[in-house]
């Protein structure tokens, strides 16, 4: 992705990189308490650099290009009285082959989860204490509006035509749908209790929504824009994602030690025990592995889609793995 960016180099520096030729997608993984994102590749499940100077990393994307890094953080400064515009947190621009930390964009709020549209041209930012999301255009590399949505934003997808993006509010149990022409919301979905993380079925005309409150997943129909099904998980459900085979949904449990793979179709589940705390994860496209955090060790499971059984272990410097980026 070519074009100007000023360049403030932070106190940010790579704290290792390798230099081999990678045969798998690179995925990155912010830290969260540990203020850094680790790179690993997925081919050989190793840390191949780590990157510092982001503050209690959460949310996290890529460019398209694999440029460029987005990161948001989950910490936001106190102010004095409330203030809604005041910009009391943070975005970290990385440049992943260079190992700087950018620049630091300023927003209102702390950010929960990242979204970016297809070509690479806007990120969206979720703000769970202020009821809305900010959108960052990478070319200016400048806030550029921002978007109400429901109470408490969680989390965001952004469709393939770069068309529509839809956020998830947990705090009143419905999914905002964003016209990404008109930057406007212009149909409000309903979703199961506190909805968070959200993914698209393959072919985009189903949501699959974790509701953690009540450890379910709603299965919810884009066209009616109401919830279709239900499947409980287990307490404190957290991750989601798609298997290879377009079909499987991968889920986890954090107070009930679980990974579950469900077919929204037959109802059919498979279990996992893993503990402690089984948190964000995601499936390897292409590879059949499944990566998942722990939310209480610093510990990436590996896991094989089709066994549904623990191939193999990373250990994290420190911290805890967030929302992960696969970037070929």
């Amino acid at each position: 992705m070519n074009r100007p960016i000023k360049q403030i180099l932070l106190a940010a520096t790579l704290s290792s990189l390798s230099m081999a030729v990678f045969a798998g997608p690179t995925v990155y993984i912010p830290l969260g308490s540990a203020n850094r994102i680790i790179a690993i590749d997925a081919a050989s499940n190793k840390i191949t650099a780590t990157y510092t100077g982001v503050e209690n990393a959460h949310g996290l994307v890529g460019t398209p290009d694999g440029e460029y890094l987005v990161a948001g953080s989950l910490s936001e400064k106190p102010l004095p009285k409330p203030d809604p515009k005041a910009k009391n947190s943070k975005l970290f621009l990385v440049h992943p082959a260079h190992g700087h930390v950018m620049l630091t964009i300023p927003v209102s709020g702390m950010t929960h989860h990242l979204a970016i549209t297809p070509n690479g041209r806007y990120v969206i930012s979720t703000h769970t204490t202020r009821g809305y999301v900010s959108v960052l255009d990478m070319q200016s590399n400048q806030i550029v509006r921002t978007v109400k949505t429901g109470p408490a934003p969680n989390y965001v997808v952004v469709t393939r035509d770069g068309q529509f993006a839809y956020v998830t509010n947990s705090g009143n149990g419905t999914i905002s749908e964003i016209n990404l022409r008109l930057w406007k919301v212009t149909r409000t979905l309903q979703a199961g209790p506190s909805p968070e993380h959200l993914v698209l079925s393959r072919d985009e005309k189903t949501f699959y929504v974790a509701n953690p409150r009540v450890g379910t997943v709603s299965v919810i129909s884009v066209k009616k824009g109401k919830v279709t099904r239900s499947f409980k998980i287990g307490k404190a459900m957290h991750g989601l994602d798609i298997g290879d085979d377009g079909k499987t949904l991968f889920a986890s449990s954090k107070k009930d030690d679980l990974l579950v793979a469900l077919n929204p179709t037959t109802g059919k589940m498979r279990k996992l025990k893993l503990s402690p705390a089984p948190y964000h994860l995601n499936t390897i496209r292409g590879t059949g592995k499944i990566y998942v955090s722990s939310r209480k060790q610093p510990l990436i499971w590996i896991v094989d889609q089709k066994t549904l059984k623990v191939v193999g272990k990373i250990t994290l410097p420190a911290g805890e793995g967030h929302q992960m980026v696969i970037v070929k």
